[in-house]
């Protein structure tokens, strides 16, 4: 599966942006979809994840509540819906695909990967 994000932009504190990750290639049931995020001199942490069905979701702590990631099979789409964003959400963001668990979150069990897109939050 090849992923393809987009959606990043620079905004201010408390201001929304959504980001969408589309998948091309066959058997995009397959997978569990994630959201992951690198900011600089920082480790890629976890976001977001949906199930295969799209009916189970997962948050970070830090995103819970402001966050909402979603699924659309006809559009081969993941998106994630950011709220109320604030500075430290400032990252490089990357969705990420694997065959394993719905509620993996370690990106070494993540195959597939698509290219990143800046998020950058300014008070």
């Amino acid at each position: 599966v090849q992923l393809q994000a987009s959606g990043g932009g620079s905004v201010q504190a408390g201001d929304s942006l959504r980001l969408s990750c589309v998948a091309s290639g066959r058997m995009f049931s397959r997978y569990v979809i994630a959201w992951f995020r690198q900011a600089p001199g920082r480790e890629r942490e976890y976001v977001a994840g949906i199930s295969r069905s799209g009916g189970a979701t997962y948050y970070a702590s830090s995103v819970k509540g402001r966050f909402t990631i979603s699924k659309d099979k006809a559009l081969n789409t993941v998106s994630l819906q950011m709220n109320s964003l604030k500075p430290e959400d400032t990252a490089v963001y990357y969705c990420a695909a694997t065959t394993g668990f719905s509620d993996d979150s370690a990106h070494s069990t993540f195959a597939y990967w698509g290219q990143g897109t800046q998020v950058t939050v300014s008070s």
